[in-house]
């Protein structure tokens, strides 16, 4: 296998769960879960499983990709060795995903606020909440300058910690749950949990993290399997437990209701007043994982696209310890900024449509690139024909009932791939 890059492998199978885990267990859970119930109703738990599928039929071409060109630039780099006549598609693809994972800052941010002012007793304050959306980005800005082994091992501490505390809410809720809330199945139609497991694949982005670390992993042959296929299903198993609960212990429309704070209501009937509190803690500690992990993961992949002159080469700048400490400060100035924008349903459509594309594009790379990866191709064109059924069913769902956030999205797109285009041509005319 190449190695592109080599640094200290301070990164173990622990941590590279921790980031996968943290990456997905973020704001998705307690945010996207009243989306989910109000799109497939009694299935959002098969909505979820499902989004799982798709997240290991990508998995495997991002596994199978990391071990044959470790680098930083993750899946900007797989493109740019796929198409390399074509340097605009994974320039494009490259600033796609960091502005994806700006979006998906924001969101956790966000969350983390909302639930921190929830827990204060200060729910209505706006002025708390964005002061503790901004406050854990900071925090976590510093906890990510220090360096990929304090990084790590931060995120073991708090990822296991809240899986500990989601677990709690699934086993005590499960002797509460009502099979009046759960039949019909398929009440919004047999469809549903497809178009509901497409909107909400924002949950499932965190495993390919993993991937932005492979040159600071110990044994990634090894461990890079482990780690993304192990963070998958570990998420899986708490996403469709916990739906499963909510939705057994309250009716649906008391779950669209409560919007983000679902699971700090359905939460009461099996653990009285300390299920909130549960819950809002649990929220804090999943979205203050996904920042972290979020943030080490698009820092290095925006540090090596600087490297190579796709992106503002001041970005590239690195401290002794090899942390893009540029990088992570350029995406949490950005994320910041976009804790302002409280649309919720524009975020997580725009982050999961992202991640969708950009997943389908990977697995694209790996297809041209499956006799240097080693990969079996009818896998990689199966999880392509998964993801292309899940795609084409949200944009049709958007397109029926939400067409101004379809624009909006596409749009986004649309400017980020002209962006990408005059600075590239920019770049060209400088070298020549």
């Amino acid at each position: 296998m190449v190695r592109e890059q080599e640094h200290e492998r301070t990164l173990g199978l622990a941590e590279l769960i921790a980031i996968g885990v943290g990456g997905m267990i973020g704001g998705g859970i307690f945010s996207v879960l009243g989306m989910a119930v109000d799109i497939a109703g009694h299935a959002a738990p098969l909505a979820f499983a499902i989004g799982s599928l798709v997240a290991l039929a990508a998995g495997y071409s991002y596994i199978k990709l990391a071990l044959g060109f470790q680098s930083d630039g993750a899946s900007f780099t797989y493109l740019e060795r796929a198409f390399p006549t074509h340097p605009n598609i994974s320039g494009i693809a490259g600033w796609t995903v960091i502005v994806g994972y700006v979006g998906t800052l924001a969101l956790y941010a966000f969350t983390f606020g909302a639930y921190g002012a929830h827990l204060l007793g200060e729910e209505g304050s706006g002025a708390l909440r964005m002061s503790l959306s901004a406050g854990v980005l900071l925090f976590f800005m510093a906890v990510n300058l220090v360096g990929a082994e304090v990084t790590g091992h931060t995120e073991d501490l708090i990822v296991y910690t809240k899986v500990i505390l989601l677990g709690i809410f699934v086993a005590a809720g499960l002797g509460t749950v009502s099979a009046d809330n759960l039949t019909p199945v398929f009440d919004e139609g047999v469809t549903s949990p497809f178009v509901a497991g497409a909107l909400i694949f924002v949950a499932f982005e965190g495993f390919q993290l993993i991937t932005n670390g492979v040159t600071e992993t110990r044994d990634p042959k090894k461990n890079i399997p482990r780690g993304i296929y192990g963070s998958i299903v570990i998420t899986s198993i708490i996403y469709v437990g916990v739906a499963f609960v909510a939705l057994g212990n309250m009716d649906i429309e008391s779950l669209i209701a409560a919007e983000e704070y679902a699971l700090a209501i359905a939460a009461g009937p099996s653990l009285g007043d300390a299920g909130p509190l549960l819950v809002d803690i649990a929220a804090l500690l999943a979205t203050s994982s996904a920042i972290n992990a979020t943030l080490f993961g698009a820092s290095r992949m925006l540090a090596e696209m600087a490297t190579e002159e796709r992106v503002p080469e001041a970005l590239s700048h690195r401290t002794r310890d090899r942390v893009p400490w540029m990088a992570v400060v350029a995406i949490t100035t950005l994320g910041t900024a976009f804790t302002v924008l409280s649309s919720l349903e524009t975020i997580a459509t725009f982050s999961s449509l992202t991640f969708l594309v950009v997943s389908m594009a990977v697995s694209a790379a790996n297809l041209r690139l499956r006799k240097k990866t080693e990969s079996r191709a009818w896998l990689v064109v199966l999880g392509m024909a998964l993801m292309t059924v899940t795609i084409t069913l949200l944009v049709v769902h958007l397109g029926q009932t939400q067409p101004l956030t379809l624009v909006v999205v596409v749009g986004l797109f649309a400017v980020i791939a002209l962006a990408e285009i005059a600075f590239f041509e920019r770049m060209n005319h400088r070298h020549t």
